[in-house]
């Protein structure tokens, strides 16, 4: 009878096994660097991958007097690639590598829309970089006004940044392309951009955009917030 109870318990615990206490080591993974990851949904290709490698690697070995045109060249990456690319190094803050990768754009795949100029004078003026701020302008040969979302955009990045010039030539350049002769902006353009003009001291040429830029009408500033 003993024999036959013991050999019962043995069956018992081979079904049903005791558990045992395991111990575990939390493990946590963040990124290697100060990057930020990578946002849901978006996909990088990996030439697009190899080209920020590419670049980042060889602007941490150059020089303090190592230009743009000293970079890696990226003439082989289709549109896409590059723009994936450009938009990166955006989101990353890399500005600098950024423009690079805006050149190649602006030469490979003429004319650039006024979207990506928004983006990258917004990342820029969130890095303090004014005078490269006005460097992109400054190469700006026209503006069109279709996109006014970009168009607010990019104003208030250069305005918010501080920089008069630039917020000038913006308003030259909208001439240039018509507008007070040949087409009018929405209201919300012109406020904003009158706004800019008159922070700067330019009240002259801020009335000239009231008045022309958006119809006859007078654009009230008293609830303007920029």
């Amino acid at each position: 009878m003993a024999s036959y109870l013991c050999f019962n318990l043995t069956s018992l615990y081979s079904l049903y096994p005791i558990p045992t206490q395991r111990s575990f080591t939390p493990i946590r993974c963040g990124p290697r660097d100060n990057r930020g990851p990578l946002v849901k949904g978006r996909i990088l290709s990996t030439e697009a991958i190899q080209a920020i490698q590419s670049l980042k690697r060889a602007y941490r070995n150059s020089s303090p007097t190592t230009t743009n045109t000293q970079l890696p060249s990226l003439s082989r990456l289709i549109k896409s690639d590059l723009l994936a690319t450009l938009l990166e190094l955006l989101r990353q803050d890399q500005c600098i590598l950024a423009l690079h990768v805006l050149s190649t754009v602006r030469s490979e795949y003429p004319p650039l829309h006024l979207t990506l100029y928004a983006d990258v004078v917004t990342a820029l003026a969130r890095n303090q970089l004014g005078g490269e701020i006005d460097g992109l302008i400054g190469e700006m040969e026209a503006i069109e006004c279709d996109d006014e979302k970009a168009l607010v955009r990019l104003i208030k990045g250069v305005v918010g940044a501080g920089r008069r010039e630039s917020t000038v030539r913006i308003c030259g350049l909208m001439k240039e392309n018509g507008v007070g002769s040949r087409k009018r902006v929405g209201q919300y353009v012109v406020k904003v951009l009158s706004k800019g003009l008159r922070r700067f001291g330019e009240v002259g040429l801020a009335l000239e955009v009231e008045s022309e830029f958006g119809g006859s009408s007078r654009v009230s500033l008293d609830k303007l917030r920029i």
